[in-house]
């Protein structure tokens, strides 16, 4: 009886060793687990932090190279047109009054640079606005007809989401301009309880996909910072038929 209840205690105590180290092996590989989890998720919060800077200084920059646009094309256009306006004034004083139209209209124009110039003004406009802005530059300097029509009740998303969605925005928007030839641009924002899904279409000269890489043309990069912000991103194109591009952000339970 006595080495039976030893055997027992000895084969119990084997047990009991056995199921520690158990847990201290599972023990461990939890921790080298969520130590990796931990680490992507900090890589990713870098990664996107990385990202949301890199598209202030883009969109500080093209926002730049808009002004000068502007200043160029639109602005020095009134201001030789107010120069030779002057100088038929005293020859016909009646276009006075054109002068003080064209005039009043530079002053405006300014005065909307200014806006846009004022980085306060910048940060604290939400998506549709900067959207917007980009819409009347286009249809004010006649690069293109375009629109923004927005459907469903407006939702304010967070400010580094919207910064991201404006980027890429701005991207397909300035590849428009400089390459699709097109004449109409138009820009839908569609708001549901669960998801923001913006289209934008060009009548531009197009691309065939199946033969062409997007790469050219940013996809990739657009694609990346989508991911960012759990965004789909689709380009659709077909030669002379125009192109398109989706951009499908699905609200988060907490947003």
């Amino acid at each position: 009886m006595e080495q039976q209840g030893t055997a027992g205690l000895f084969l119990a105590i084997i047990v009991l060793f056995s199921v520690c180290v158990i847990m201290v092996f599972l023990f461990i590989i939890f921790q080298k687990k969520k130590n990796v989890l931990l680490t992507k998720q900090v890589e990713s919060q870098q990664q996107f932090e990385k990202e949301i800077g890199e598209s202030q200084v883009e969109i500080r920059e093209q926002t730049l190279r808009n002004i000068s646009w502007e200043l160029h094309d639109n602005i020095g256009q009134l201001l030789t047109l107010a120069k030779i306006q002057l100088q038929s004034v005293s020859d016909n004083p009646e276009n006075i009054k054109d002068v003080n139209d064209n005039l009043t209209v530079i002053l405006n124009e300014v005065r909307a640079l200014s806006k846009v110039i004022n980085p306060d003004f910048i940060a604290n406009i939400k998506l549709n606005q900067a959207v917007q802005l980009e819409i009347d530059r286009f249809n004010r300097l006649n690069y293109i007809k375009s629109d923004l029509v927005i459907e469903g009740e407006y939702l304010d998303l967070d400010a580094k989401t919207e910064i991201i969605i404006f980027r890429i925005l701005q991207e397909f928007f300035s590849n428009t301009i400089k390459h699709s030839r097109a004449s109409i641009l138009n820009v839908m924002m569609r708001f549901t309880d669960y998801e923001l899904v913006i289209i934008v279409k060009d009548n531009g000269i197009g691309f065939n996909a199946s033969q062409n890489s997007t790469s050219g043309i940013g996809l990739n990069n657009m694609k990346k910072r989508g991911a960012l912000i759990n965004a789909e991103i689709s380009i659709e194109s077909e030669e002379n038929k125009g192109t398109q591009l989706t951009i499908t952000h699905r609200f988060s339970l907490n947003s």
